[in-house]
């Protein structure tokens, strides 16, 4: 049976709209019927609202645990994810692979509603998946709330009526935001592995953890913060038919840029994202691969926390 992402999601979106005054966020209904969720703009937000964005994001295909582990002996809360149709749920829906530009409105988005734009075409391509649904989700990452003419241009580029559209938006300098870029762990390799060319149909299982950044009120400093998560403590586990050295390259640690702060990197770069090695912008600190097929499982990279706690500022 086929998938549907933006079926599979409406279990979350039903308890995030349930359960707004305990989680700390807020829905609105736009003038044209579309629901805007705001999970950190003018909300607090939580780190179950947090945990259930990562859900909607990943079309409702994971499972999501906070607990407390040490980084170089202080405690931080960690993000842990295990995914089901990994491919379809990082790839088909999390990938932040659509820049929202409309005359009043900018923001990259992800989740399930990427399935019905098909944004990018590439990616669909390659997985070899589309979706059909009257109702679709999109998540924004940006620091304003939708208005109606963004939800309109949302809603049509997903062929689908405004009032079947849920828009969910986290600023990145928020804690859901945080959140929300430590459960993209597992999405990083499998972009990583979508742009080396190994064959995706042979990845079967995939899990994750990564911990989330402390809040930052500067949105340059929370961008660098969150990355920072993933490039240098964030660990991934893959389940696959077929080893493949790729995955011996998929560690930041291989990347000429290793070894300082995201926020760092960028700024060194004059403030552009492509200026930083792909290797390590899209990489996890550690990965570990398991060949389902012979059995054997094999480990690379390692986690920093000298570099981390540096990022995070720690006194």
């Amino acid at each position: 049976m086929k998938v549907s992402v933006n079926r599979t999601v409406q279990p979350v979106i039903d308890e995030m709209l349930a359960t707004q005054e305990a989680l700390e966020i807020r829905a609105h209904t736009l003038g044209n019927g579309a629901t805007v969720i705001d999970c950190g703009v003018d909300v607090r937000g939580s780190y179950r609202a947090g945990a259930l964005y990562v859900q909607a994001c990943l079309a409702g295909l994971a499972t999501t645990e906070i607990l407390v582990e040490s980084i170089g002996g202080i405690p931080f809360p960690f993000l842990h994810l295990t995914i089901q149709h990994p491919v379809i749920a990082c790839l088909g829906s999390q990938k932040a692979g659509w820049i929202i530009k409309t005359p009043s409105y900018r923001a990259m988005a992800s989740g399930p509603g990427r399935a019905l734009s098909l944004q990018p075409k590439s990616t669909y391509r390659t997985i070899g998946y589309e979706d059909e649904s009257e109702e679709g989700v999109i998540a924004l990452e940006a620091d304003t709330l939708p208005d109606v003419d963004t939800a309109r241009y949302i809603a049509e580029k997903c062929g689908i009526d405004p009032s079947g559209l849920t828009i969910l938006v986290a600023p990145i300098r928020s804690l859901v935001g945080s959140v929300q870029i430590s459960g993209r762990i597992v999405t990083m390799v499998m972009h990583s592995l979508e742009e080396a060319g190994y064959d995706l149909s042979l990845i079967r299982h995939a899990a994750g953890s990564s911990p989330i950044a402390p809040v930052k009120k500067d949105m340059m400093e929370a961008m660098g913060t969150t990355n920072d998560c993933n490039i240098y403590y964030g660990s991934v586990c893959i389940t696959t038919e077929q080893y493949d050295t790729i995955f011996e390259t998929l560690p930041s640690q291989t990347s000429p840029d290793y070894g300082k702060p995201f926020f760092t990197l960028f700024r060194d770069a004059g403030n552009d994202f492509l200026g930083i090695d792909s290797r390590l912008a899209f990489s996890p600190a550690e990965v570990t691969i398991n060949d389902c097929t012979t059995g054997d499982v094999r480990h690379f990279g390692v986690r920093n926390s000298e570099v981390l706690l540096t990022s995070f500022g720690v006194q």
